[in-house]
């Protein structure tokens, strides 16, 4: 037979069969233990145990794919100390622009969620008719009776009103670490238009905001006011989530490909921090996808959002402190802090609901679940190992 002499560029490509072969198995081998039952109850285990997910493109499918980050760490890492040097305020002064006639619940529980997290001060910036109601739930707020609604109002006399509501809160805006816009806020028109201009003026102040309930309703319909503010944190449900898709992307929840919906409307939002809430809530700001999966509580009482909202803004305004203090040598010194306070706020919720639930089963309420924010924060971060 005749030996066939190869040339040096056959050779070459011969060379690398071996590698190729490799290859090939091991994506095999990567296939099969994806889909083992061992393999999917290490990640339940993992999710179990407090994880959240970061996410990166699987090349074969072409979808997002997930890969574990520590929630846990973050959360540690970014509560400040009980240090006794420290004054008033230092923890966390936050503010609840919201509360109407019909919705006195939704501000109380965002503003004293903060609290219970761990915020020195908490505020409720509310309608007049609201403040008497939200006064009496708890004494530990300190509630404004600035914002007005369209009933109260002459049309005549909108104008001059309306500067007075934003020179009130105006007065107050500097001192706070981040707002909370949209619990039990109510959708009535003269009182949307002053939040609005709330918001401008706190992005001119750099002032983080969280955006929950009705706030949605605002800027969905006025994407301007958060479109391309890193510090923003919108915060939707289910239909409020279908709504804000519908009307950026023009299209339909996509629940086949979550996460790169969700990563794209960040982007087209210009980078504003989306918390997806869902069985797992997806987190995004238009760079990276993260997923918080804790198991909660299967109780799904009203309420939890609004103590979602109170408490992300806590953890918000306490991770921009650390980056800003800690500089490039925490781990954390390039991070988000709006994505920061998200994971933070998102995991205490469900840790404090499934801690709830745990307690009261069916008979569960919003107000036990804030009960056990102090409890669940201890347990990840003991107060008794910082510096008192």
């Amino acid at each position: 037979m005749k030996r066939v002499k190869l040339s040096h560029h056959n050779k070459f490509f011969l060379s690398l069969v071996p590698f190729w072969a490799k290859v090939i198995l091991f994506c095999q081998n990567c296939m099969r233990l994806a889909s083992s039952p061992v393999f999917r109850r290490q990640r339940f285990l993992i999710r179990s145990l407090g994880g959240s997910i970061d996410y990166h493109t699987n090349c074969s499918s072409g979808k997002m794919q997930s890969v574990e980050v520590d929630a846990e760490r973050v959360i540690r890492e970014i509560t400040p100390v009980l240090d006794r040097s420290r004054h008033k305020g230092q923890a966390g002064n936050i503010a609840v622009i919201g509360g109407c006639r019909e919705y006195t619940g939704a501000p109380y529980f965002a503003a004293i969620s903060a609290l219970k997290i761990g915020a020195d001060l908490s505020h409720v910036f509310c309608t007049k008719d609201a403040a008497p109601v939200i006064k009496s739930y708890s004494s530990e707020l300190i509630v404004h009776p600035v914002l007005e609604e369209s009933y109260s109002v002459r049309e005549e006399d909108k104008k001059n009103i309306s500067s007075k509501v934003l020179a009130e809160v105006g007065k107050w805006l500097e001192r706070f670490d981040c707002l909370v816009i949209g619990p039990g806020l109510g959708r009535d028109p003269f009182l949307l238009d002053c939040v609005s201009e709330i918001i401008r003026h706190a992005r001119k102040s750099n002032i983080p905001i969280v955006i929950d309930g009705d706030g949605l309703f605002l800027v969905t319909n006025h994407l301007e006011l958060v479109s391309g503010y890193a510090l923003a944190v919108l915060t939707p449900n289910v239909n409020e989530y279908k709504r804000l898709v519908q009307k950026v992307l023009s299209s339909e929840v996509n629940n086949e490909d979550p996460v790169e919906q969700v990563l794209t409307l960040s982007k087209q939002i210009g980078g504003v921090t989306i918390l997806r809430k869902g069985k797992s809530d997806l987190i995004s700001d238009g760079d990276t996808v993260k997923s918080v999966s804790i198991y909660g509580s299967p109780r799904r009482c009203g309420g939890q959002g609004d103590i979602l909202s109170g408490s992300v803004a806590v953890f918000l305004s306490w991770a921009r402190q650390h980056i800003e203090a800690a500089g490039p040598d925490s781990y954390l010194s390039s991070k988000n802090p709006a994505v920061l306070g998200s994971i933070a706020g998102s995991a205490m919720m469900r840790k404090a609901a499934s801690l709830a639930f745990s307690n009261k089963k069916r008979s569960t309420v919003t107000g036990d679940i804030i009960e056990c924010l102090g409890k669940s924060l201890e347990d990840i971060c003991p107060a008794g190992s910082c510096s008192l």
